[in-house]
């Protein structure tokens, strides 16, 4: 199945609004379109995120001479990775995923404990519910900052059952000149996409997959996107002169593991082979935030 094969939808059908929520029509929104906008919900921690954000990105900035060379780019001391800027970019390497997450930022924790936010996925997943991951943030710079080509979680981390509900949250006013998500509403329900390598890792063939696939969600700073770990989504270059950052929160039943983890197509392929042998007990457990673990 390709793009034209799933149903047209715009932004009314799946935003909600955090100060007016009602949680089941949020968690049929997510279920009906794979993804769910709640505007403002995130506002009590933009300003220490945008802090914190900066601040480990000034950091990496400064240890680029100690970076060290990864599969996937360059990596800093504190955990940045850093990937190819641009051509004409002041420097040749431009921050993609930012060293910051739940043991770095009280913040960052803090937002990813967020009762609204939290009722909206036990809505979504049922009462038990883990941390999936330590958090993560990415930074597009600014005049031309990275492009992340349509494509789905699932490819870089598949899981058994449900898999990660993901959470990605504006710090700044964000359009579409500036890097909006890209989604494409009831793509999670297609299954596995076959992706191929591209500039940032993993992505569907645009051929298949064109950007007016997708509709764009605009926001302001605060504002919240819940996405199934199947829906295809992306976001284009930062033509502003101000960067883009955004934090993410992850979460799943405390059941679910991975069972195919990938960046490339080579080493996606080698872990399909070993899919069987997937066990929860192979990988660390999150932090429980909701329920219990039996």
């Amino acid at each position: 199945m390709t793009s034209t094969n799933l149903p047209g939808a715009s932004i009314s059908d799946i935003e909600v609004f955090a100060a007016d929520l009602d949680l089941q029509q949020a968690a049929a929104i997510y279920r009906e379109y794979g993804c769910l906008v709640v505007r403002s919900l995130m506002n009590a921690y933009i300003d220490a995120m945008y802090n914190d954000i900066m601040r480990s990105v000034d950091i990496a900035i400064n240890q680029l001479d100690q970076a060290e060379k990864a599969p996937d780019g360059w990596r800093t001391p504190n955990g940045s990775l850093f990937i190819p800027a641009p051509e004409g970019y002041e420097r040749d390497k431009q921050v993609y995923v930012v060293g910051i997450d739940y043991y770095t930022s009280g913040a960052f924790l803090q937002a990813a404990l967020d009762a609204t936010a939290l009722d909206i996925v036990e809505a979504i997943l049922g009462p038990n519910i883990e941390l999936f991951g330590q958090g993560q943030s990415l930074v597009k710079e600014p005049v031309g900052g990275f492009p992340k080509i349509l494509h789905q979680d699932s490819a870089y981390f598949e899981h058994k059952y449900e898999g990660p509900v993901a959470i990605l949250n504006y710090v700044v006013d964000t359009d579409v000149q500036r890097g909006a998500l890209h989604v494409v509403p009831g793509s999670h329900r297609i299954g596995q996409l076959q992706h191929i390598d591209t500039f940032t890792h993993l992505g569907l063939d645009e051929d298949e997959w064109p950007w007016e696939a997708a509709i764009p969600v605009e926001g302001q700073a605060g504002d919240a996107i819940f996405f199934h770990v199947r829906t295809v989504h992306g976001s284009k270059p930062n033509f502003s002169d101000k960067p883009r950052q955004v934090f993410i929160n992850r979460y799943r039943r405390p059941d679910d593991y991975v069972t195919i983890r990938g960046f490339t197509v080579a080493n996606r392929a080698e872990a399909e082979k070993r899919a069987q042998e997937a066990r929860k007990t192979n990988e660390q457990r999150g932090l429980m935030v909701r329920g219990f673990r039996t």
